[in-house]
């Protein structure tokens, strides 16, 4: 049985900007955020359309975690929202099937963005720990993130 962590996650940059950051973290993560991720490579598609498969390779020593094959699953440019898997790396000694989801919007009262993030997994062994790693690894980039757009 599959389970779920979520947690949303308030953002002082514009909605626009942080899906723009969000949809260009191919290129933009490794050069705005090199303590998160040292590299991501397009292996199939365009990095952003459906059926896009990714190769994020993280910094070593960070996590137990180096790298990451991941597919996208679904887009809505107009509802700012991603969904995608992984399918290959070191996650997967972890968890049988790890998906993500991301999605933005701009707040009511035009003060910023509201973020949410979900992963849904089922571990490999009953003595697998949930991912709070992963969650927050995540906080800390869309953090990291919202002080980058912040700052140019």
């Amino acid at each position: 049985m599959a389970s779920k962590i979520e947690m949303e996650v308030e953002l002082k940059s514009d909605a626009e900007k942080v899906w723009k950051g969000m949809r260009e973290s191919t290129i933009l993560f490794p050069k705005a955020l090199p303590q998160h991720y040292q590299s991501i490579e397009i292996l199939e598609g365009d990095g952003k359309s459906v059926n896009s498969v990714r190769l994020v390779n993280y910094p070593q020593g960070i996590s137990a975690v180096s790298s990451i094959k991941e597919k996208i699953e679904a887009v809505d440019e107009e509802k700012k929202f991603v969904r995608y898997s992984v399918i290959d790396g070191d996650i997967l000694k972890y968890y049988k099937n790890f998906k993500g989801s991301l999605s933005v919007s701009g707040k009511p009262d035009n003060s910023g963005t509201s973020l949410k993030w979900a992963c849904e997994f089922d571990k490999a062994s009953e003595d697998t720990p949930d991912p709070d790693f992963i969650k927050d690894f995540a906080l800390k980039t869309f953090q990291d993130l919202d002080a980058y757009i912040l700052a140019n």
